[in-house]
């Protein structure tokens, strides 16, 4: 790379550019990393079932069937006929006791009812216990979310490490990477508080 480089000002220039591009790998890398399980947490929160039926409420729920782990909604058909009510037709036949024995395993706290092809999920009334255990459940999910994204920043910041390390790239620079990766963490921690706030508050109005 560098016989070809001639002038000294462009080699100052193409080093820059390459730090750049190094930086911006492991900036994409755990920035999507981080993405990717905030998305997983979304759907665990809506997993907690609140007051209004939905059919979020089995996102986070997964079935073994054809060989691979699928979405309820990759089986079946899910409407809500009224608040208080989830209503799951499945198109294969085959695939009903596999879906009741994930909801059942499941921590909704709903008793599918069985009807042929159609699964019925009436949603009972929030008792205090169970309003207590959904609160716990959501803390539960949001620190080992924020454990996740500050092991990806742990990973991050240990590529930048040894970027400087390996003389790719200066002190000052390091540390100006290492905050970015630092500002990039923090805002995904607010993001997880505030998602966490919304799902208390959406419980404690129940």
């Amino acid at each position: 790379f560098y016989k070809i480089i001639v002038s000294k000002t462009y080699i100052i220039i193409s080093n820059k550019i390459l730090r750049l591009t190094m930086f911006d790998i492991i900036k994409d890398d755990i920035t999507s990393r981080m993405d990717s399980s905030i998305q997983s947490f979304k759907s665990d929160m809506q997993g907690i079932r609140a007051g209004r039926a939905s059919p979020s409420m089995l996102d986070s729920i997964k079935i073994d069937a054809y060989g691979q782990k699928m979405n309820i909604n990759q089986v079946g058909n899910i409407t809500t006929p009224d608040p208080r009510t989830i209503n799951i037709d499945i198109w294969d036949s085959s695939n009903v006791s596999l879906v009741e024995k994930a909801l059942r395993e499941s921590d909704l706290g709903i008793n599918p009812m069985i009807e042929g092809n159609l699964i019925r999920l009436p949603l009972p009334q929030l008792t205090e216990e169970r309003r207590s255990e959904f609160l716990k459940m959501a803390s539960k999910i949001s620190e080992n979310t924020k454990v996740a994204v500050r092991n990806i920043r742990r990973d991050g910041i240990e590529q930048v490490k040894k970027l400087e390390k390996d003389k790719e790239i200066g002190q000052d620079d390091s540390k100006k990477y290492q905050e970015n990766i630092d500002k990039i963490t923090a805002d995904q921690i607010k993001s997880i508080d505030e998602i966490l706030k919304n799902k208390e508050e959406d419980l404690k109005k129940i």
